[in-house]
C-alpha cells in the first residue's frame, strides 16, 4: 500500500480559510473524492499553534491510500484526474508550493480507536543529515528515535512514513520521512511537548536530520473516504 501525503498551500489572494473550505467541500467532494483507485482519503487542515509560527509553508495535507505503483499510475491517467482533480487545482492550490511524498508507513503506537472529537496531531518533516547513510536514518528512526516517542506523555498513536525506494533512483528525494503523531486534544500535545521526554525525541532528532529541513505543523483530520478502505 501507497500512503501518499500532499503538502498544499493557498494560491496568491485566498485565506487559509477559504482555501482549506475549498479543499474539504468542493474539490474532495466534487474531484479528488471521484478517481477510483483511490482507497482511502483524509484531509489535514492546518490549525495554528505556536505564537511564533509565522506564514506556514503549507495549510494542509491530503492523505491518499493507492494499492500499488500499478494503480497509482492508473490514476493519473483516468478521466476523474485528468479532466477533473488536476483542472480544479489552479483554482485554489498554489501547485508550485506543492509538495508530494509517495511513503511506507509504520505504525510504531497503534491506537485502539479513532482519535476524538478535538484530536490533533502533530506532523514532524525531515531530511537526515548530509552523510549519513539512507538506511542508517531509516534504522535509527524506526529503532532508537521511535522508543523515544513512544514514551511521550499523551501520545495516542504514532506513524512513521518513510519516502519510498523510488524516489531516490534519479538523484535524492526532497525530504525523507514524515513523522505522524496523534494527541487528544491541543491541551494534550501542548504537556507532551513541554515533556522532559519530547525534549529527549527533539534531541535525538537533530542529531539525525537537518535542522533547517525539519518543518512541524498542527493539523485536524476529515475523512473523506474512510476510515475504512473502499
Amino acid at each position: 500500500m501507497i500512503h501518499q501525503l500532499i503538502f498544499a498551500a493557498p494560491k496568491p489572494g485566498m485565506t487559509e480559510e477559504e482555501f482549506q473550505q475549498y479543499w474539504l467541500n468542493v474539490h474532495a467532494v466534487r474531484y479528488a473524492s471521484k478517481i477510483p483507485q483511490i482507497r482511502k482519503y483524509l484531509i489535514d487542515t492546518r490549525i495554528p499553534f505556536w505564537p511564533d509560527e509565522g506564514e506556514p509553508l503549507w495549510s494542509g495535507v491530503a492523505e491518499i491510500w493507492l494499492r500499488d505503483e500499478k494503480e497509482q499510475l492508473e490514476s493519473l491517467q483516468t478521466p476523474e484526474f485528468l479532466d477533473g482533480a488536476r483542472m480544479d487545482e489552479p483554482r485554489w492550490a498554489a501547485f508550485w508550493r506543492t509538495v508530494v511524498l509517495d511513503t511506507d508507513a509504520h505504525e510504531l503506537v497503534a491506537a485502539p480507536e479513532l482519535a476524538p472529537e478535538g484530536g490533533v496531531k502533530l506532523i514532524v518533516l525531515a531530511k537526515r543529515k548530509e552523510g549519513l547513510p539512507l538506511p542508517d536514518f531509516r534504522s535509527a528512526s524506526l529503532g532508537a528515535h521511535a522508543e523515544l516517542v513512544a514514551q511521550v506523555p499523551g501520545l495516542r498513536r504514532y506513524l512513521q512514513c518513510h519516502v519510498k525506494d523510488g524516489a531516490y533512483a534519479i538523484g535524492e528525494a526532497v525530504l525523507d520521512a514524515a513523522h505522524l503523531l496523534w494527541f487528544d486534544d491541543r491541551d494534550a500535545l501542548a504537556a507532551a511537548l513541554a515533556s522532559p521526554e519530547f525534549a529527549k525525541v527533539k534531541a535525538h532528532m537533530e542529531e539525525l536530520a537537518e535542522p533547517r529541513y525539519l518543518h512541524r505543523m498542527v493539523v485536524t483530520e476529515h475523512w473523506v473516504i474512510g476510515p475504512e478502505s473502499r
